[in-house]
C-alpha cells in the first residue's frame, strides 16, 4: 500500500539518498542530497539508516495525502509545515494518520528541506543508489521530480515509539550571505596573485541559471594568465571552474564528472550543506584554508551529528477529538 498520494508536487521535489559512487569513470555523477547534514538528521530523527531515501524539497514544498499511518521528519530550510491546517515545526519527527493532509509551503530561510519517512521511501535503484539524476533519468521515481497524483511507497519499518526534536543548539541558521572555505587548486597556477586575491576578496551572487548541477556566480571576473582551457580532467562536487567569461561556476552534486576549464579552488566538503541552502540572489564569499583545517572542520561536522544523536529531545503527541472528530494536537516535552 502506498504511504502518500501527491496532491501538489512542489517546485522541484526529488527522492535522494547520499549518492551514487563508483561510476564517475563512466560519466555518471554522484547525485545525492545537496545538504547531507540535514538529510542525515532527518533519518536520525526516525531511527532510519542515515542513507535511507528521503524527499529533497527545493524552494516550495509538496502537499501530500497520507494513505497509511506513518511517521515523518522534516529538516533543512525553514518553511511552513501543516497537518490538516495545524502547524508543525521543522527539525522534528511526528506521526501522521491515514487521511491526514501534510502541506509544506515556501521557504523563508534556506533553499532545501528534507522529508524522511520511517523505513525510508521506496525508489528505483540504479547503480546502487536511489538518488534521482534527472538529466540521466536515473533513480528516484522514474528519474524525475514528483508530479501530481504520484503514489509514494515506503520500505517496511516500525513506527517509532517516541518522537524527537533536535536541540536548538544544533539547528543551523541560514543566511543570505555565506562564507565558504576553499582549498586553492588544482589549477590555481593558471591565475596570477592579483586574480587569486580578487577571487578571495570578492562577494559573488548566485544567478538564476543555477541548479543541482552547478551555481553560476556573478561578480568580479577572474582572468587566467594565458588561457582558461585545460586538458579535460575530473570534477568533484564543490570544485570551482573559471571559464573564458571569467564568471566562476561552483560544480555540485549533479555536475558532469569531467571538465575542460581551469579550476581555481575547491569548496570544502563540510561547507557543501551551507552552499545547498543558498538560492538565486544569495551571495557567497570564499576563504582559503589548508587541507588540515578542512579535515578538522569535517571532523567537527561529524561530531555535531553525534551530539545531535546524544541530545535528541523527546516529544509526545496527543490527539484531541470531540465526538470522534479530530480537532487539535498537543505537544508535551518529555526531556
Amino acid at each position: 500500500m502506498a504511504a502518500f498520494r501527491v496532491l501538489q508536487p512542489g517546485l522541484f521535489t526529488t527522492i535522494q539518498d547520499l549518492g551514487r559512487y563508483g561510476y564517475e569513470s563512466q560519466g555518471v555523477p554522484t547525485s545525492g542530497a545537496m545538504d547531507e547534514f540535514a538529510f542525515r538528521v532527518a533519518n536520525i530523527l526516525l531511527g532510519n539508516e542515515e542513507n535511507a531515501p528521503a524527499l529533497e524539497i527545493t524552494m516550495l514544498g509538496p502537499t501530500l495525502e497520507v494513505l497509511e499511518d506513518v511517521a515523518v521528519a522534516i529538516t533543512g530550510a525553514q518553511l511552513p509545515v501543516e497537518v490538516n491546517g495545524k502547524k508543525r515545526t521543522v527539525w522534528t519527527s511526528f506521526p501522521l494518520k491515514k487521511g491526514d493532509v501534510l502541506s509544506l509551503g515556501a521557504v523563508s530561510s534556506g533553499c532545501r528541506a528534507y522529508l524522511a519517512v520511517n523505513g525510508g521511501f521506496k525508489a528505483d535503484v540504479a547503480m546502487g543508489s536511489a538518488s534521482t539524476y534527472t538529466r540521466g533519468k536515473l533513480g528516484g521515481l522514474e528519474g524525475r521530480p514528483l508530479k501530481k497524483e504520484d503514489l509514494l511507497f515506503r520500505e517496511l519499518g516500525n513506527k517509532p515509539a517516541r518522537f524527537y526534536r533536535v536541540d536548538e543548539r544544533y539547528v543551523p541558521t541560514y543566511k543570505n550571505v555565506a562564507e565558504i572555505g576553499v582549498i586553492l587548486g588544482p589549477q590555481d597556477d593558471y591565475f596570477d596573485e592579483e586574480n587569486i586575491r580578487l577571487f578571495l576578496n570578492s562577494t559573488y551572487a548566485i544567478t538564476k541559471d543555477s541548479d543541482r548541477m552547478g551555481y553560476r556566480l556573478e561578480g568580479p571576473q577572474i582572468r587566467a594568465k594565458q588561457k582558461h582551457d585545460i586538458i579535460t580532467d575530473g570534477i568533484v562536487p564543490g570544485v570551482i571552474q573559471v571559464p573564458a567569461s571569467g564568471n566562476p561556476i561552483i560544480m555540485l552534486k549533479d555536475a558532469q564528472t569531467t571538465g575542460g576549464y581551469a579550476k581555481i579552488a575547491t569548496c570544502i566538503w563540510s561547507d557543501l550543506p551551507k552552499l545547498a541552502q543558498l538560492k538565486p540572489g544569495d551571495k557567497v564569499k570564499f576563504i582559503a584554508i589548508s587541507v588540515e583545517e578542512a579535515q578538522k572542520l569535517l571532523g567537527d561536522m561529524e561530531n555535531s551529528i553525534e551530539q545531535i544523536k546524544a541530545t535528541l529531545r523527546g516529544v509526545r503527541y496527543f490527539d484531541v477529538s470531540v465526538n470522534g472528530k479530530h480537532y487539535d494536537v498537543v505537544l508535551e516535552s518529555i526531556d
